[in-house]
């Protein structure tokens, strides 16, 4: 009998025995006739600010993440927190800058860059601090976050995984760059034959049936590896063969037409999940999140925005962000409301009413209250950093400081959402307000290291301690093109 159906029949075991251990706290925490939302926390894998229907692409047909929009609401200025992977699943699970913790710091993660290197289990963590609370918790898609035997989604508080562990795989073979098998049920290897982003809609399919069949809230964290590379749809299990004699990283890979299959057969997926939450009756109390881990690659759409993934121009940092919640929230509305990966944690904990770690307080802000009433905005200050030293940015309101290696930049990114109008000279206060707001805000970050050497941190070390950073005046020049190459993970 194939490998699937026997641990799907263990999950629906497992699911129904944690329903009966923990009823009683639930009660006494809630009551009888609380009915705490269940979250479905949908990411894709390096999607585009406009690569759905919703957000403007015209030749990509998404009607199931188009219908979480009608039913709820779509964000217009929504980030990443980073421009690459690990660094902002760090921002997602803990609620905070990635910066203050080693794992946040590099990229790619995998056992050759970064050795010993992951989240510390120690860690609160959004799953982790449901699960106290009586959810059940579990994990259907990519990690990347570190590697067995000490990191992993059921050390950082998932009852349940089944996905990569790694930033990569084929979708047939399912390995890795270092061309290992690489997909997982809970802490066990598994082999098993099919397309990974419908394997990956499958089970979560059936873990909705089983949490359906507990009684029991839930959080279930759908991280698809879609449509990051190697470029393969549907159907090209032939793409797939050639991978396995020559390179992962498919530098010469994909076309327009197998990224749009990608992303198409994910939004299949997607309405299954919305099918399986229907049929269950727990649609109307379920808050759906659909969002992306970072901007766009070689293929994506995100108009009308510059930059693609690595970089910390609007496009490799403005991402899709929609979420649904009928029972609650209005629909079919739009809000200018800034917002970023780490606001997640806080705004689902709230939304389950549940209080976040004194120990970890969060950097994110509680997004419940925009979400509410979508005309109400707030402003925000938001920092990032990538590779070391060579790229800074920091928007407070609508202005936004940007440095790429030797070139440094003011932008109005309402006005100017492409960046190309530098304001630095014309407006000298405003760009010395931003550096130095950046500066003093990278002084509590853990230090800029060179990725090429992890020998000065260790995996469970916090931001307790200056940055080191370097002053001095810059050349202005425009910014570079995005990469050709696929970039990181």
């Amino acid at each position: 009998m194939p490998a699937h159906r026997l641990t799907r029949r263990a999950w629906l075991r497992g699911a129904a025995a944690g329903s009966v251990a923990l009823a009683s706290g639930v009660d006494r925490l809630f009551g009888q006739d609380a009915r705490r939302p269940n979250i479905v926390f949908i990411l894709a894998d390096d999607l585009g600010y406009a690569d759905v229907a919703c957000y403007g692409r015209p030749d990509i047909s998404t009607p199931n993440v188009d219908r979480l929009a009608a039913s709820g609401v779509r964000f217009l200025q929504a980030y990443a927190n980073s421009a690459v992977c690990t660094a902002t699943r760090t921002a997602l699970i803990t609620g905070r800058y990635q910066y203050r913790y080693r794992v946040g710091l590099e990229e790619p993660l995998n056992g050759q860059s970064a050795p010993g290197v992951g989240l510390s289990p120690k860690q609160p963590t959004l799953p982790s601090l449901l699960k106290k609370a009586g959810y059940g918790t579990a994990l259907v898609g990519k990690w990347h976050l570190g590697s067995l035997p000490d990191y992993g989604p059921l050390q950082s508080g998932y009852e349940h995984f089944y996905g990569l562990r790694g930033g990569a795989v084929d979708y047939y073979s399912h390995r890795g760059p270092n061309q290992k098998d690489d997909l997982w049920d809970d802490d066990v290897a598994v082999h098993q034959v099919g397309y990974l982003t419908d394997l990956l809609g499958a089970r979560a399919v059936d873990v909705i049936d089983g949490y359906a069949k507990s009684n029991r809230p839930f959080l279930l964290s759908l991280h698809f590896n879609a449509p990051h590379w190697p470029w393969e749809a549907p159907g090209d299990e032939a793409e797939s063969e050639r991978i396995k004699a020559t390179n992962l990283f498919h530098y010469d890979g994909g076309t327009q037409k197998t990224y749009q299959r990608m992303i198409a057969q994910m939004d299949l997926q997607i309405g299954r999940v919305l099918a399986a939450l229907d049929a269950h009756r727990m649609l109307e109390n379920t808050i759906v999140v659909f969002t992306s881990d970072n901007g766009g690659e070689r293929f994506a759409d995100t108009w009308p925005f510059t930059g693609r993934k690595t970089e910390l121009l609007e496009g490799g940092l403005r991402i899709p962000a929609i979420v649904s919640w009928p029972a609650r929230l209005p629909k079919g509305r739009t809000t200018d409301q800034v917002a970023i990966s780490m606001d997640w944690l806080p705004t689902l904990l709230a939304a389950a009413g549940v209080a976040v770690d004194g120990s970890s307080p969060p950097d994110g802000v509680d997004l419940l209250p925009h979400l509410l009433d979508p005309a109400r905005v707030s402003p925000r200050a938001l920092f990032w950093r990538y590779k070391g030293n060579a790229q800074r940015a920091a928007r407070i309101g609508d202005d936004k400081y940007l440095k790429i290696l030797d070139n440094t930049f003011l932008f109005n990114v309402a006005d100017d959402p492409m960046e190309r109008a530098n304001l630095k000279a014309r407006r000298p206060d405003v760009y010395a307000k931003l550096e130095a707001a950046w500066l003093g805000w990278n002084e509590q970050m853990l230090p800029e290291v060179d990725e090429s050497s992890t020998d000065n941190l260790t995996g469970d070390e916090t931001a307790d301690r200056p940055g080191a950073v370097s002053h001095g005046r810059k050349a202005d020049n425009p910014p570079k093109k995005p990469p050709t190459k696929p970039g990181g993970f």
